[in-house]
């Protein structure tokens, strides 16, 4: 089985279904799904996530598309929301990399936007 990510007028994942397996050459399903569903409609893989495919498998297209993911066409991946302006973009990985890195100190802590640093949690 495979699975297929709906993408509207900004290319924004509004649906994602399970649909026929794409070894299954009778039809090319993207086409079959997008014209059903008036919409684009591009195949997204379960097992691949930042880039990588968890059963050491070929990575597709990035990220396994979500609903409000964004899918690039130019980079023929999907990513999840960018979490912060400030945020770029590692197409290497398909994720989303802080201007500073996280402390690896073994705390928890979160990106504070307005003075773009971490914040230790308590």
């Amino acid at each position: 089985m495979a699975h297929y990510a709906f993408l509207n007028s900004a290319n924004i994942v509004t649906a994602v279904i399970t649909g026929k397996d794409e070894t299954d050459l009778s039809k090319n399903w993207e086409e079959y799904y997008g014209d059903f569903h008036n919409c684009v409609a591009k195949r997204t893989s379960y097992n691949t996530s930042a880039n990588t495919h968890k059963n050491g498998g070929t990575a597709f297209r990035g990220n396994y598309a979500g609903i409000g993911y964004t899918y690039f066409s130019d980079l023929d991946l999907f990513m999840s929301p960018k979490p912060y302006n400030s945020w770029s973009m590692s197409t290497a990985d398909a994720t989303w990399i802080a201007p500073s890195a996280m402390p690896s100190d073994g705390g928890m802590y979160d990106w504070s936007e307005d003075n773009q640093t971490w914040i230790k949690l308590d």
